[in-house]
């Protein structure tokens, strides 16, 4: 039964009153928001409900725009983005519980997704024998609120065509206003690499993460570029913003874009020309045999570099002369985290040491020779290698299965891109995999899965690849598109 109108304005000036009094008392600021909860509660409930494919995009839109804060001293989300991923996985699991039906089975049976089940099933057997299962069990819930908004719920809200065309336009344009504000910050501070620390805030933690977003989208907007016709009046503005894009990658000064970027670009002449597995296997080969290289006799003790000549260059030109010479900071600490990490590896070879425990376990792992003058590691910062980083955490099984899932996610798109028969699917193949690509040359030298600008791109590809491989069926030998709308989500 409905509140008569007079009873709701008293029940909303207590509240507010009350939410007033006690933010004063308490000096928490957050408690404002109680009254203006109450008031939108009706709407709000009905958007997320009936309308959840709004809230779907709106965190699409909001992924470049979302800033880290920390709500304790230990717990840090990403917000809004954050909050939303976890708003639309607690919808989906209680409109999958009242409603089973709604659980359609197109996606479950499909390859890539039954690769993604195998790498969460180890990722629960390596939480079982966790060194601290409650850190590992936060990872497997932060898992499970990236997987669910980008690879299952693209199932049901990308589905069309128009929703497949509206999605670079939710990333991109949101990125082109922090690239062109951050190039307008950094104008004031003359283009200097030094100043790169402060331009990105509030959108980014640091440069790494602002480049490594922006290369992958670039391969958006690139992707948008060529599927828009030659007459059409926006295809010199995307041109405009391809400009845009590079200027800002370029003057982030981050070499693992750079790298991603150049990776991105052999990956597209690969992919095109079915050469994508061949290169996955001889970098698989050239990594393991530099690996194994480095471990006999314990070659990499040679590599050790000097502590006081080990620093942090405010120049760019001296950054990377230091970087070739083994003498830059920031590579010197990879180093010593890496060895510390295979120490790791051979202490606990097939449940590792469990997810989120690095951190907690690394620096008794630790080799003197390597150390630096930022090895008391103060930001908890973790190995900056993801493949090492599964290994430490998941074992080597947890490995062997992460590689099988993202490396069957680039075949697949490979394998997509020359059966389609449907240019505008082929191209958006054809893009996932080289973002994918991309995003393997930034998490060689970073862990940025695990966060929400690159983390979402990389799951976001996945349900993409199978959103593609479900809507279109093989007639004649070609793949086609069949129709659209095959999924609700009611």
């Amino acid at each position: 039964m409905a509140l008569p109108l007079q009873l709701k304005y008293i029940i909303s000036a207590i509240i507010f009153f009350a939410a007033g009094i006690a933010a004063i008392i308490t000096e928490e600021s957050l408690l404002l928001a109680i009254p203006f909860l109450f008031v939108l509660g009706g709407p709000l409930y009905k958007v997320v409900v009936h309308k959840t494919e709004w809230i779907f995009f709106i965190l699409i839109a909001l992924l470049p725009l979302s800033t880290e804060i920390n709500i304790t001293p230990s717990l840090g989300l990403d917000l809004p983005d954050e909050f939303l991923m976890i708003l639309l996985t607690a919808v989906f699991v209680l409109k999958v519980s009242f409603s089973p039906s709604t659980l359609n089975a197109g996606f479950i049976n499909h390859p890539l997704f039954l690769l993604l089940l195998l790498h969460l099933t180890w990722i629960v057997v390596s939480t079982i024998f966790s060194t601290d299962p409650a850190l590992s069990l936060k990872f497997l819930l932060a898992k499970t609120w990236f997987i669910i908004p980008f690879v299952i719920l693209p199932c049901y809200f990308l589905n069309t065509r128009k929703s497949l065309r509206l999605l670079p336009c939710l990333l991109v344009i949101p990125m082109g206003f922090v690239v062109v504000q951050a190039l307008i910050r950094h104008a004031f501070f003359d283009f200097s690499f030094e100043s790169v620390k402060e331009i990105y805030s509030p959108f980014f933690r640091n440069h790494v993460n602002f480049s490594g977003m922006l290369v992958c989208l670039m391969a958006v907007l690139f992707t948008t570029y060529k599927l828009t016709p030659h007459n059409n009046r926006y295809r010199k503005l995307l041109r405009i913003g391809l400009f845009i894009g590079f200027a800002g990658a370029v003057l982030a000064y981050s070499r693992g874009a750079w790298l991603a970027l150049i990776t991105g670009t052999i990956a597209y002449r690969l992919i095109q020309n079915k050469l994508i597995g061949y290169a996955l296997i001889i970098a698989t080969a050239i990594t393991l045999a530099v690996g194994a290289w480095l471990l006999i006799d314990h070659t990499y003790l040679h590599f050790a570099h000097d502590y006081n000549s080990t620093i942090f260059h405010k120049d760019f030109n001296e950054h990377l002369e230091a970087t070739v010479q083994f003498k830059d900071v920031s590579n010197a600490e990879r180093f010593y985290r890496w060895i510390a990490g295979i120490n790791m590896i051979a202490e606990k070879p097939f449940t590792g040491f469990g997810p989120n425990n690095f951190y907690n376990n690394y620096q008794s792992y630790t080799e003197t020779p390597f150390k630096t003058w930022v090895s008391n590691n103060p930001e908890h910062s973790s190995v900056h290698n993801y493949f090492i980083l599964t290994t430490i955490e998941q074992g080597i099984p947890g490995l062997v299965f992460f590689c099988i899932l993202y490396f069957g996610m680039i075949l697949f798109s490979q394998k997509l891109y020359h059966s389609l028969s449907d240019n505008f699917y082929r191209q958006i193949a054809l893009t996932a995999g080289v973002i994918l690509t991309m995003i393997g040359a930034l998490i060689f030298m970073s862990d940025l899965i695990e966060t929400d600008k690159i983390g979402s791109l990389f799951w976001l590809c996945l349900g993409v690849l199978i959103v593609i491989s479900k809507q279109t069926k093989n007639v004649g030998g070609k793949i086609i598109s069949p129709g659209e709308d095959q999924y609700a989500f009611q």
